[in-house]
Formats: structure tokens, sequence, C-alpha cells
């Protein structure tokens, strides 16, 4: 075994082990962090990369399809990834206060990460338009939220005033940090598979993520440690793509909340990445992300978000255009236990209630 190959077989195990120190330690080289940055983490980062065999025999071809699961990230989202680099260098910077807007998981991630800063978090939502489960995740972590009337493109365009005029650090992607935080994704990929996959699929929103990965995998193969990019496939729900119909969408609508964004503030660096990789921005109907959905609860075992699913639905609407025997990757981008009504709202599993309490009646039902 050569060395570069014992070096990247210890990191991967140590990225797996009860010693992985977060995200920015883990790839410190490669972020613009300095010894004086005070290091905000809770040991994001270093997600699993899970195959899908349902998937993979839905494509057919000999296609490998694998998923990475940034749900299992500590509030349960990607977001965690930029989030862990936005606040460390708000801190170094004497940072007092950060603001977002948010469809649930940036306020979620932001809540969490300023508290673990000493900082104060507020965030500004679409009032109605945001998962219970992530509304209580930033009101938990101690959140001021702010609740508007309009739609997150709304929101977003005051907090970005308010940090133009106030003395209160953006933590959006607009903030270039969290995008360096988010294009480690892409490095795990690598180091896991040992290259690039054909494909990335991705769920896009504000589209700073198909950024950050794009990113990601350009300063990997820079330094060697790919050999080839992949194919940048964006998808957003049909009744928001304002990347897909390159226009802007003034009422977004879409069961996936997480992506349910009309003027993504990331569309030329987004833009950039799909050209440069020479790949495509697609929209799938929210049934086909519901059906994706099931798949990854009923047949593997994943419970993501709805938005998460649409990069798989994605693939399976693709799945003729995908080179044989290649390799893909789907980005799961939060945890399904952001959403439990749309959970609880479309499944196929057979719920008994009302049962008598004794043996013969659960016996029956089970059909014993």
């Amino acid at each position: 075994m050569s060395l570069i190959k014992k070096i990247s077989s210890r990191f991967i195990q140590a990225k797996h082990s009860s010693n992985w120190p977060g995200l920015i330690e883990g790839y410190r080289e490669w972020l613009p962090v300095n010894k004086n940055t005070p290091i905000i983490t809770l040991k994001e980062g270093a997600t699993p990369l899970i195959q899908v065999p349902s998937i993979q025999k839905v494509i057919g071809r000999g296609v490998k399809v694998f998923v990475k699961y940034d749900g299992l990230n500590p509030t349960g989202s990607f977001k965690d990834r930029g989030m862990t680099m936005a606040i460390s260098k708000a801190k170094e910077e004497g940072c007092e206060a950060v603001i977002c807007a948010s469809t649930g998981n940036t306020s979620a991630s932001a809540a969490a990460y300023a508290k673990r800063g000493g900082m104060k978090a507020f965030v500004l939502i679409p009032d109605g338009y945001v998962a219970q489960g992530k509304l209580a995740q930033a009101l938990v972590y101690g959140a001021e939220v702010l609740a508007i009337k309009g739609n997150f493109d709304d929101a977003l365009e005051i907090v970005q005033q308010m940090s133009n005029n106030y003395p209160i650090t953006l933590v959006n992607s607009v903030n270039p940090y969290r995008i360096e935080g988010q294009k480690t994704a892409a490095f795990e990929i690598i180091d896991t598979l040992g290259e690039a996959p054909d494909w990335l699929c991705i769920p896009m929103g504000n589209a700073g993520n198909i950024s950050a990965y794009w990113k990601g995998f350009e300063e990997y193969k820079n330094k060697g440690k790919s050999k080839k990019l992949p194919k940048m496939m964006g998808f957003q729900a049909s009744g928001s793509a304002p990347l897909v119909f390159d226009k802007t969408i003034n009422n977004p609508e879409t069961i996936a909340t997480a992506i349910r964004i009309g003027n993504p503030v990331n569309k030329v660096k987004a833009i950039n990445a799909k050209e440069k990789s020479n790949g495509s921005f697609l929209d799938v109907t929210d049934e086909e992300i519901i059906n994706a959905y099931k798949i990854l609860g009923q047949e593997e075992g994943i419970f993501c978000e709805p938005a998460s699913a649409a990069s798989v639905a994605g693939l399976i609407k693709r799945a003729e255009e995908v080179p044989t025997n290649g390799t893909v990757v789907c980005v799961l981008t939060g945890n399904g236990l952001k959403d439990p009504d749309c959970a609880i709202n479309n499944n196929n599993a057979v719920f008994h209630s009302g049962l008598e309490s004794n043996i013969k009646t659960v016996a029956n039902a089970i059909g014993f």
C-alpha cells in the first residue's frame, strides 16, 4: 500500500470514529481559518455515504447509487457544515449577534451554533411556511424568531438590509464562509469512494449547496485527489423552480418546504457549476418527490425530509441518461424528523388503532 493510500485509509477511519474533531479541524488545511479562529463545533461532518440497492434496481445497467446522508449532522441538516465556519469566523471578528432568513433548517443550525459560540441569534421566517420540527429546534436553541407576512425571499431581503445597516452578521449562504464549510461534503465523498462520482444529484433552493459541492470537487481535483469531476445535476420542485425555468417565481409552492424559494441568491454560482460540469437543472413534481421519499423510507430505512428526496426523484426521472456502470451520489440534505407532518400524511404503512389490549386481538390484527 502506498503512503498516500495509507494516510487516506487512516484518515477515513478517524473520521468515522469517536475521535472525529468536526469538519474545521478535519479539513483545516482546506479552510480559511488560522490560529486565532475560535472553533465553534458540534462535531459536524463525517456523515455516511450509503449505497441504496432499491434505487440501483430502478436505474439498472450496472449503475451504483449512493446517498450522502447529511441529515445525520448535529441539527439534522447540511446547514451545519456551513454554520460551523460562519459562526467561528463571526466569533473571530468579535460579533455578538447573527441573523438569517430561513425556511427552517438554516434557523435551526444558526441558533444552535450561535448559542454554542455565546452569541444571540435572530431568525426571520415566512409565517406559516416552516415545518414544525424545524421551528421547534430554533425555539429550543433559544433563537429570537420573527415570523413575517411574506415568503423566504422577502425575509432574505430584510436580513440583508439588516446586516448592512446594523452590527449583526448575516449567516445565510451569501456569507462566503458558509460555502467554505459546505464544500467539505465533496471532500468526504471522494475520500470514501476514492474518486468523484459520475453524477452528483442535489436539491436546489437558494442554490448555495450545489455551488459549494462544485467548489469542493474542483479543489480536490486540482490537488490530484480526484482524476475527474462529476456532472452536477440540480433538482427543484416544479412549483418552485426558478433556476429550471430561468425566472423568478413570486409565489413558490411545494411540499418540499426547504426548497420553497423563488429567487435563489446563489443563482450565478449555481449556473456556473452547471455549465462547467456539463450538468443540468431539472424539475420534479411533488408526487415524484413523495414517491422517492417513500422508497427511501420503506426500502432502505432512510428517513429524509421531502426536499432531500428531490435528488433521488430527479435521478429516477432521468435514469436513461446515467452512464452505464456509472456512479451516482444523491445528496440528502435533511432528516425526516424535520417535517413529521409530511411523514404522517405520506406513507403506505398499516396503522391499527383502538385495539383491545389482549393477545388474541393483536395476533388477529397481525394475521396469525
